[in-house]
C-alpha cells in the first residue's frame, strides 16, 4: 500500500518563496508524480507533474517560470519550489503519484494522494 505525505506549507507575503515536500512510500509501480492545488470554492487544478524515470516536467501556465517540480534519486521524495508567490497561489496543495499517467499527471481516478498542505500568500 502506498503512502503519500506533504509538508512545507505556510504563510508568506507576495513575492516570497516556499518549498513543498512530499514523501512517497510503498512498492507499487509508479509512472509519474504531480502537485495539485485547490482554492476555496474552486475545483482542484493541476500545478506541476513529472515523469519519474525520464524527469520530464509539465507545468500549468499560471505557475510556469515561477514553480519548479523535482524529485530525488530515490524517486520517493518529491518537491515543489515556489518562487515569486502571488495571492492567487493560495490553496491547499496536494501531492499525487500513479502508475497510470497522461502528460505527466495521474489519470483521473487513479493513483495515491496525500492529505494536503496549506499555502497562504498575503498581498
Amino acid at each position: 500500500q502506498m503512502q503519500v505525505a506533504e509538508s512545507g506549507g505556510g504563510s508568506v507575503q507576495a513575492g516570497g518563496s516556499l518549498r513543498l515536500s512530499c514523501v512517497i512510500s510503498g512498492s507499487s509501480y509508479r509512472e509519474c508524480s504531480a502537485w495539485y492545488r485547490q482554492a476555496p470554492g474552486k475545483e482542484r487544478e493541476r500545478v506541476a507533474g513529472i515523469y519519474i524515470r525520464t524527469g520530464s516536467t509539465f507545468y500549468t501556465d499560471s505557475v510556469d517560470g515561477r514553480f519548479t517540480i523535482s524529485q530525488d534519486n530515490s524517486w520517493n521524495n518529491l518537491y515543489l519550489q515556489m518562487d515569486n508567490l502571488k495571492p492567487e497561489d493560495t490553496a491547499l496543495y496536494y501531492c499525487a503519484t500513479s502508475g497510470y499517467c497522461l502528460y505527466g499527471y495521474p489519470k483521473p481516478d487513479s493513483g495515491y494522494w496525500g492529505q494536503g498542505t496549506q499555502v497562504t500568500v498575503s498581498s
